[in-house]
C-alpha cells in the first residue's frame, strides 16, 4: 500500500468533522452484524466458573478476552469494516489512538485486504508499534503527543481519501458489540443477571443490554465503572451526558482505553432506556479480581476485563445471591511489567502478603527459632532484615523485620495469632 501524500502548505490543522447522529440501535441491526461477522469472529465460551461456590451463585465467564488482539472491540471493528462500501475498501482507514480499538482495526483491516494506517506519536512504546507492524499496519509516528498524532490522521485522511476511524456510539459499531448478548442468552439458559463493564462511551453495555433485554426482558443488565471515572453513574444523576473533563480520573495505566473517551449522547439514552443497575468499583477490588481470574481461572485479564467480577467479590450485588450470572470479561491487554505490579498490590490487598518486625535476643539460635516457626506454618519468607543495632531498641536486642506470603487469609489469620503468643514485642506494619 502506498504511504500518505502530506500537503506541506496546510496552514493549521483540520478540526475534527461532527459525526452523524447516529440511528437507534434496532435488534434487526444486531442480528445482521452477527450473520456478517460470523466467518470471522469466533465465539468465545460461556464458562462456568470455579469462584461460583465462594460467591454463592452460578457465575458463568463470557471470556471475550479470548479475542485475537485480547479484546471485544474486535466485534465492533470488524462490523464496521465489512459495512463499508467497496470504493471505500479500497482507499483505505487510518487509525490514531493507541488502544485496543485501533489494534482490532489494525488486524482486522489486513486480513479483509483494507490498506490500514496508523498514527502514532514519538513517545509510543516500542513493543505497541512493533504489535501494530506484526498485524501488518503501516506505522507512522509523528508529534509528540496523542493529540499531534490524531490531527495529523485526520488531516491525512481529508487529504488521501481514507476514512479516518474512532470509537464512537454509531449504529453500526453497537451493533457489532451486541453480538455479545446474543451468545450469552444461546450459551447460558434460564439466565437471571449479565453483568457488563462499563466506562467511557459505554458502547459494549448498551449493545450488550439492547441484545439481552429484546431476547428476554426479565434479565437484569448491570453495568460496572471505575470509582474514580463513573461518568454512566453522574450522567444518569443528572439526566445528561457529562463532560469527563469534570470529573476525576481513573488511573491511566489501568484505565487508560477508558480514559479516552467521553459519553455520547446515543449510549446515554441507549442506557436510560436498557441498563437497570449501574455501580462504581474501587481500584483495589479491580485488582483483587485480577488476583482471583489468575488463581481459579487460569487466565490473565486487565483491570477492565476484571471489573464485573470486582463487584461481585466487593459485595456490592447481594441480590444475585442464588441466581445465574453471567459475567463479561472484556479485555486483556496490560503489559508485563504492569501485570506484575498489579499482581504484587492485589497480594498485599487480599492480606496474603504481610510485614511485621519483633525484636529478639542476642544469643544463638533466637533467629532460628523465629523461622522454625514460619516453617511449620508453612509460610513463604520473602525478605527478611536482620539489625543488630538499633538505637531505639534494648541493647542486647535485635530487631527483625519480615515480609511473608500466605495462601489466604485464614492462614494470615493464624500467623497473627501464632506470632503474638510467641513474641510480646511484635508489630504488624501497615499495608
Amino acid at each position: 500500500m502506498d504511504p500518505p501524500k502530506t500537503n506541506k502548505k496546510r496552514g493549521s490543522e483540520s478540526k475534527a468533522v461532527t459525526p452523524p447522529k447516529p440511528e437507534y440501535l434496532r435488534f434487526d441491526d444486531i442480528s445482521a452484524a452477527a450473520f456478517k461477522i460470523q466467518l470471522r469472529m469466533q465465539k468465545t465460551p460461556c464458562m462456568y466458573s470455579r469462584l461460583s461456590k465462594q460467591y454463592g451463585m452460578e457465575i458463568f465467564l463470557k471470556k471475550e478476552h479470548l479475542h485475537y488482539t485480547g479484546s471485544v472491540k474486535e466485534r465492533g471493528v470488524l462490523y464496521v469494516l465489512t459495512s463499508l462500501n467497496q470504493e471505500q475498501q479500497k482507499k483505505g482507514v487510518i487509525v490514531a489512538t493507541d488502544c485496543s480499538f485501533s489494534m482490532a482495526v489494525a488486524h482486522h483491516a489486513v486480513e479483509l485486504r483494507i490498506p490500514v494506517f496508523v498514527i502514532m506519536p514519538a513517545s509510543c512504546a516500542q513493543p505497541h508499534l512493533r504489535m501494530y507492524r506484526d498485524y501488518g499496519a503501516m506505522v507512522i509516528s509523528y508529534g509528540s503527543t496523542a493529540r499531534d498524532s490524531l490531527n495529523h490522521a485526520r488531516h491525512l485522511a481529508k487529504e488521501n481519501g481514507y476514512l479516518c476511524l474512532e470509537e464512537d456510539d454509531s449504529a453500526v459499531y453497537l451493533a457489532g458489540l451486541g453480538t455479545v448478548g446474543m451468545e450469552i442468552y444461546e450459551q447460558v439458559p434460564k439466565l437471571d443477571a449479565v453483568i457488563v463493564p462499563a466506562g467511557g462511551q459505554c458502547s459494549l453495555l448498551v449493545g450488550t443490554a439492547a441484545a439481552i433485554k429484546h431476547l428476554n426482558s426479565r434479565i437484569t443488565v448491570i453495568g460496572v465503572e471505575p470509582e474514580g471515572f463513573s461518568l454512566l453513574l453522574q450522567s444518569l444523576k443528572t439526566g445528561s451526558p457529562v463532560i469527563r473533563e469534570l470529573y476525576s480520573t481513573p488511573n491511566k495505566k489501568l484505565y487508560g482505553d477508558l480514559f479516552e473517551h467521553s459519553m455520547g449522547t446515543h449510549t446515554f439514552h441507549l442506557a436510560k432506556t436498557f441498563v437497570d443497575k449501574v455501580i462504581s468499583v474501587r481500584e483495589e477490588d479491580s485488582l483483587v479480581a485480577m488476583l482471583r481470574f489468575q488463581e481459579f481461572e487460569h487466565s490473565m485479564v486487565d483491570t477492565e476485563g476484571a471489573m464485573g467480577l470486582a463487584a461481585i467479590l466487593a459485595g456490592q450485588l447481594p441480590e444475585l445471591k442464588g441466581k445465574r450470572v453471567a459475567v463479561v470479561v472484556s479485555s486483556a491487554n496490560m503489559e508485563l511489567d504492569l501485570i506484575r505490579q498489579c499482581v504484587d498490590r492485589a497480594l498485599v490487598l487480599d492480606d496474603r502478603v504481610n510485614k511485621f518486625t519483633v525484636q529478639l535476643g542476642d544469643l544463638p539460635g533466637d533467629m532460628a527459632k523465629l523461622l522454625d516457626i514460619l516453617a511449620r506454618e508453612d509460610i513463604k519468607l520473602l525478605d527478611v532484615c536482620h539489625r543488630r543495632h538499633n538505637d531505639r531498641g534494648d541493647l542486647f536486642k535485635a530487631l527483625v523485620e519480615c515480609v511473608v506470603e500466605t495462601r489466604d487469609k485464614t492462614q494470615s489469620t493464624q500467623l497473627r495469632r501464632t506470632l503474638s503468643e510467641r513474641y510480646p514485642t511484635l508489630r504488624w506494619l501497615d499495608r
